[in-house]
C-alpha cells in the first residue's frame, strides 16, 4: 500500500485546483475571520486614533484634505492652465479626487500593515488578514466623511443627486474588492521584500497621472494610436481605477459636453467588477498561502 504525496507548492503560488480539504480549510478561515470581528473593529479604531493623535484638528482633516486639494487643482487648471472650459470644475475634480485618495491611502497603509504590526504577530495569534483589511476600513471611514463634503458641494453647485447616483454603491463595491485584493498582495510582498513600499510610492505617482483624476477620460491620449487602439481604451483594460474613477464622475458629474450626470455603462462596470474579483481571489490566495511564514520573516 503506497501513499500518494502531493508535491509542495511554492510560497504564495496559486494551486492548479482545490480539493475538498482545501475548500474546507478556506471555509474554516472565513469562519475564523468572522469570529474575530470585534478585533477587526478594534484595529480600525486603533488606526483612526493613531492617524489623528496629537493633531489639533483631528478627524476634521478628513474633510479639509479633499477641499484643500480641490482648491489647488481648481486654481491650477482654471486660472494658471486653462482646462478648455470644463464646467463646475471643483465638482469635476472632487468626484474623482476623493475615491483616488481612498485608494492611494489604502495601498500605502495596508502594504505596511504586516511589518508595522510585527510585535503583535510574534506574540498573539489572530487571523493576519485582519491587518490589511483594517487598514482599508479605516480609510473607508475617511472616505465616507469626505463624501459628506462632496454631497454638500453637489447641491451647492446646482447638480445634486440624480437617479444615476444609484450606481455609486456598485462602483464603490467594485473599488473595495479591487483594493482588498491588492492590499493582500502588497502586504505579503512587503513582509518578504521591504523594497515593496518604496516602489509603491513611485508607482502610485505614475498611477495617479494615468488615471483621469484631474483631466477628463474622453481627452486621454486623443492624438495617439497604439496598435490601432486609442490609449483611453487600453487604459480601461489595464487600469481598473481609470474605469472606477470615470464611473464616479459619469454618474455624479457627467461627461464632457453633457448637461449633467449620466448612466453608467453596465457592461463596462461588469468588466471592471470581474477584474476586481479576480484580483481579490489572487490576493486572498497569495496571502493565505504565505501568512504562516510571516513570523519568521518579520
Amino acid at each position: 500500500m503506497s501513499l500518494e504525496m502531493k508535491p509542495p507548492q511554492p510560497v504564495g503560488s496559486i494551486p492548479d485546483r482545490f480539493d475538498s480539504d482545501d475548500i474546507q480549510t478556506q471555509w474554516d478561515k472565513l469562519r475564523e475571520i468572522f469570529a474575530y470581528r470585534n478585533l477587526l473593529k478594534n484595529l480600525v479604531i486603533r488606526d483612526l486614533k493613531a492617524r489623528y493623535k496629537n493633531s489639533v484638528l483631528g478627524i476634521v482633516w478628513s474633510l479639509l484634505n479633499p477641499l484643500l486639494m480641490m482648491t489647488v487643482y481648481t486654481v491650477l487648471f482654471t486660472i494658471l492652465i486653462p482646462n478648455d472650459g470644463i464646467e463646475k470644475y471643483p465638482i469635476f475634480i472632487l468626484v474623482a479626487l476623493i475615491p483616488w485618495q481612498f485608494h492611494a491611502a489604502t495601498m500605502m497603509s495596508s502594504t505596511g500593515s504586516i511589518v508595522t504590526n510585527a510585535p503583535i504577530i510574534k506574540k498573539v495569534y489572530f487571523p493576519r488578514i485582519l491587518l490589511p483589511t483594517a487598514s482599508l476600513l479605516s480609510n473607508f471611514v475617511n472616505f465616507l466623511l469626505a463624501s459628506v463634503i462632496l454631497l454638500i458641494l453637489l447641491y451647492a453647485f446646482g447638480i445634486g443627486l440624480t437617479i444615476h447616483a444609484l450606481w455609486v454603491p456598485l462602483i464603490l463595491l467594485t473599488q473595495i474588492i479591487f483594493a482588498l485584493g491588492l492590499a493582500y498582495i502588497l502586504s505579503t510582498l512587503q513582509a518578504f521584500y521591504r523594497d515593496t513600499l518604496m516602489i509603491l510610492e513611485v508607482g502610485l505617482l505614475a498611477w495617479f497621472f494615468l488615471t483621469p483624476v484631474f483631466y477628463p477620460f474622453e481627452r486621454f491620449g486623443t492624438q495617439a494610436v497604439i496598435w490601432g487602439l486609442t490609449p483611453a481604451r487600453i487604459m480601461r483594460w489595464v487600469n481598473p481605477m481609470a474605469s472606477i474613477i470615470d464611473g464616479y464622475r459619469t454618474v455624479l458629474w457627467g461627461n464632457v459636453g453633457s448637461s449633467g450626470p449620466g448612466p453608467m455603462d453596465p457592461l463596462a462596470l461588469l468588466r471592471t467588477f470581474a477584474t476586481a474579483v479576480l484580483i481579490f481571489i489572487v490576493g486572498y490566495i497569495v496571502f493565505s498561502r504565505s501568512e504562516h511564514l510571516f513570523g519568521e520573516k518579520l
